[in-house]
């Protein structure tokens, strides 16, 4: 006998899952090109940080900085099609912050990649 899965996944996880992370994939190069130009427009001189002076200023970067958080959700949102819009309308604050946290994740993780 099949046990149902009564824990199902919220429709943001679902759209998280199956469209948001493979485009975060998809744009990681962009989204490290970006984030590079960032850093030299605001004159951070990341190589010379430390690890974790450099992942408080990704998260301050992707939190506090709307005009630039928002320029990399628009780079996500996008790709989606006509469809995928109207899966993610409705979750659209729920899955902004999904994003953000995402970015904060991925750019976080290749540090190393943003001194060369």
């Amino acid at each position: 006998m099949m046990m149902q899965n009564t824990l199902e996944t919220s429709p943001a996880e679902q759209i998280q899952n199956e469209l948001l992370r493979p485009i975060l994939k998809s744009q990681n190069g962009l989204i490290l090109a970006l984030f590079r130009h960032y850093l030299t427009k605001h004159k951070f001189n990341f190589a010379r940080s430390s690890p974790e002076d450099q992942s408080v200023f990704i998260d301050h970067t992707l939190k506090k900085d709307q005009k630039f958080k928002n320029l990399m959700i628009g780079i996500i949102v996008g790709h989606f099609s006509a469809a995928q819009w109207q899966r993610y309308a409705p979750h659209e604050e729920e899955l902004n912050r999904r994003i953000a946290t995402m970015l904060i994740k991925r750019i976080d993780s290749q540090k190393a990649q943003l001194m060369g």
